[in-house]
Order: structure tokens, then C-alpha cells, then sequence
């Protein structure tokens, strides 16, 4: 039985049903299966056999994928537009990411440097353990793991309903590049507009001071790290199946 469930969910999921739709329907089959074997068991069978015949009348492996996969409204979204999903989705959750580190920045910026003609450098230094430091660098942190952390997020999401390498691919080299080319300006005379004298710059050939290797190498960086939890769940899943 349990063999049965696990091949049905392993044929749903690479068919595209969304893994919601699949927990219910495996917890719906697995409530009927065990009123069935009541049955059985009422009419006199035994309990191995009982288990057998009711098995038997649930339906074979491919009937009961068919009567899922038949229905469009049980696909999940990264089966019905993967170019959505995997191509403008991240994009769009590293772009919100990058919105949420201006306005870290821009807060600490007004709340510890209030005079200062830019958060960066020598006017942004403040000593190693104190509040501002702390508070600069955790968000330098969360600015460079926002495009990995998005990555990996769409990976787990694409090895979940065992999508092929092809589209969560596309997903780790997108972000991949947006994440090692942008960069924020933030200054009180050099950027006159934006949000609080800070903006950011996107797909550039290369950010300020880097050579074009020096991209590449960061990209690969971010590429690796963020495709690293769908190669593993894959790995995994391949190992036990």
C-alpha cells in the first residue's frame, strides 16, 4: 500500500499536480482504502486478504494518476507557465529583496549617520561591536544572500514537483547575473533622486571597480550556491526511489 502511494505521488508530481492537491487526494484514497478493507474484513476475509481485494477494487496505479492528471485545475503553476515561474517570478522576489535592503539602508543611514555624505566608507565606519556597525553589516549580509536565498527558494520549489533541470536552471542563471551586477549608489550630492539619495543599477556589464572576471567569478558564486539545495533534493530523491 504504502508502495503504491509513494509510486502514485512520485507519477503525480512529474505530471504536474500541485503537491496540495496531492496530499489531499493521497489522504482521501488512504481513508477509502481503509473503509474498503473494513469491508473485506466484515465479510469474513482475512486480514492479508482483505488488504489484497481492497486494493484491488481502489483501481490500478494508472487509473487512479489518470483521474488527477486529467484535471487541469490540480496543476500546479510551475507546470501550467514555467516561463513565469522560473523566468519572472525570481526576478521579481530579487527585485522586492533589493527594495527591502534600500530601505534598511536609508533607516540606518538617517538614524546613525544623519550627517554623513554616504553610509559607505570611511564616513560609515563606527567601531566593531557597536549598534551601527552591527546594523550595516547585517544588512550587508542580507544583500548578498537575498539573490541565493532566492535561488535556492525556486530550487526547492522546482525539485518538489520534480521539475526537470531545464527551467530551474534558467532561474539560477537569471538571478545569478542580477545579483552579481547590481548595485547601490547612495550619496547626498552624487545622487540627487532616488529613494532618500539611493538607487540601484541592474545588469550592468560589470559594477564599479570590478573587472568583467571578477563578475563572473561572484555570479558562479551565487549560480552554485543557489542551485546547490535542488541538486541535493534531487540526489536524494534519486537515492530513495
Amino acid at each position: 500500500m504504502a508502495n503504491l502511494f509513494h509510486e502514485l505521488r512520485e507519477r503525480l508530481l512529474r505530471a504536474g499536480v500541485a503537491p496540495r492537491h496531492i496530499r489531499r487526494y493521497l489522504g482521501e484514497l488512504a481513508d477509502h482504502l481503509a473503509d474498503l478493507t473494513s469491508e473485506e474484513e466484515r465479510a469474513g476475509r482475512s486480514p492479508q486478504d482483505a488488504k489484497s481485494a481492497a486494493l484491488a477494487r481502489l483501481g490500478t496505479l494508472d487509473d487512479l494518476a489518470r483521474a488527477m492528471i486529467a484535471k487541469r485545475e490540480f496543476r500546479s503553476w510551475c507546470a501550467r507557465a514555467p516561463w513565469a515561474i522560473f523566468g519572472v517570478v525570481p526576478l521579481l522576489l530579487l527585485a522586492a529583496a533589493y527594495f527591502a535592503a534600500v530601505l534598511y539602508l536609508w533607516f540606518g543611514w538617517s538614524v546613525f549617520l544623519p550627517d554623513a555624505e554616504t553610509p559607505f566608507g570611511r564616513h560609515g565606519w563606527q567601531p566593531l561591536f557597536s549598534v551601527a556597525n552591527i546594523y550595516f553589516q547585517s544588512g550587508k549580509l542580507y544583500y548578498r544572500l537575498a539573490p541565493i536565498l532566492v535561488g535556492a527558494s525556486v530550487g526547492v520549489a522546482a525539485a518538489r514537483q520534480r521539475c526537470t533541470a531545464l527551467w530551474p536552471m534558467l532561474s539560477f542563471i537569471l538571478v545569478s547575473w542580477m545579483g552579481s551586477t547590481a548595485e547601490i549608489h547612495a550619496s547626498r550630492t552624487a545622487v540627487p533622486r532616488g529613494l532618500g539619495h539611493i538607487t540601484m543599477d541592474f545588469f550592468a556589464p560589470t559594477r564599479s571597480g570590478e573587472t568583467l572576471l571578477a563578475t563572473l567569478l561572484y555570479a558562479l558564486v551565487i549560480f552554485t550556491l543557489a542551485a546547490l539545495p535542488y541538486a541535493l533534493l534531487r540526489i536524494r530523491e534519486a537515492i530513495t526511489s
